[in-house]
């Protein structure tokens, strides 16, 4: 508890009855009072009702949107500093299970050592660079999903984490009281909403909330090998991408609009959804191979049109 607690970022919300430079000065003295409290969330599979209330302040995911558009806003959740302490606690008994166990997808980079973007990148990249090497061509997809944490339907996540991850009894009961009976107040400068329940999602901001939308999305992986395309996926950011041939051109353009097809309905069936405004396609050739090409192209997705990108 002391290594976390030391290592954590100091950030104090307003959620907090006592200032977090406050708690770590004490924390000695504190430390065996706060220890009891995590074990006894953990040994009861109930986290605490005091813990599960949030203030959202929407901020803008870029300085160059326009503020006025509401969909350019990230509503991150300020949580405190307590709850996040204990999500720390079950993060790493949750990595260490899914670790152990080789449950994780070997090419979901995030939330686990040795796999970052860097990782994510180099691997696509070689991959790319192959298939030139090889004289094919390839046709990379990047899907990107709307509001992806807010939608997560808690019955199917929980079952997910049951039937696929083995998280069973007294566990299986903490994740379900974390997720319920949560609420959220919006705060805009300076003027609050009144609290808000919140039925679906999974809290931006918290720690557990990548690796529960991580694991959420895990099937997704068996719908993309099935089409036999390659795939690399960093949290809600999904790479998908083949190469043949280019007398083949037209059957990878079929397949993966196949693939992206099956996706979109198991996406809605889960209730997400891939945003077509954000989904890009590109096309990675030789110079030599791009003279022979009959471009453009379109691949349609949810009534869209996704064109080829430069």
């Amino acid at each position: 508890m002391k290594k976390i607690l030391t290592q954590s970022t100091i950030k104090t919300c307003e959620l907090d009855h006592l200032p977090t430079s406050v708690l770590t000065h004490c924390l000695d003295d504190l430390l065996p009072h706060l220890t009891s409290i995590i074990n006894d969330s953990l040994h009861s599979g109930l986290f605490p009702s005091a813990f599960k209330s949030a203030i959202v302040k929407p901020l803008l995911k870029k300085t160059t949107l326009n503020p006025e558009i509401l969909k350019n806003y990230r509503p991150v959740s300020n949580l405190s500093f307590l709850s996040k302490i204990l999500e720390k606690v079950v993060l790493r008994q949750l990595s260490n299970h899914l670790l152990t166990n080789n449950l994780f997808y070997s090419h979901q980079s995030a939330y686990r050592a040795g796999h970052s973007t860097e990782t994510a990148l180099l691997k696509i990249v070689n991959d790319l660079l192959s298939a030139l090497d090889e004289d094919k061509v390839s046709l990379l997809s990047l899907l990107d999903l709307s509001a992806a944490f807010d939608t997560i339907d808690h019955s199917i996540l929980l079952s997910r984490l049951s039937y696929s991850f083995g998280i069973s009894d007294t566990v299986l009961a903490w994740f379900t009281s974390y997720l319920t009976d949560r609420t959220q107040t919006i705060s805009v400068n300076g003027s609050k909403s009144l609290p808000a329940p919140l039925h679906y999602g999974v809290p931006q901001g918290s720690v557990l909330g990548p690796i529960l939308f991580v694991l959420y999305t895990q099937p997704l992986s068996k719908i993309i090998q099935h089409h036999s395309l390659y795939h690399h996926s960093f949290s809600d950011d999904n790479q998908l991408y083949i190469s043949a041939n280019l007398a083949q051109l037209q059957e990878i353009i079929r397949t993966s609009q196949s693939c992206i097809s099956d996706v979109q309905a198991w996406m809605h069936n889960n209730k997400l959804q891939l945003n077509p405004d954000k989904t890009e396609m590109i096309l990675i050739t030789s110079k030599h191979n791009q003279k022979s090409l009959s471009l453009p192209f379109s691949v349609d997705l949810n009534g869209t049109s996704i064109h080829l990108s430069s």
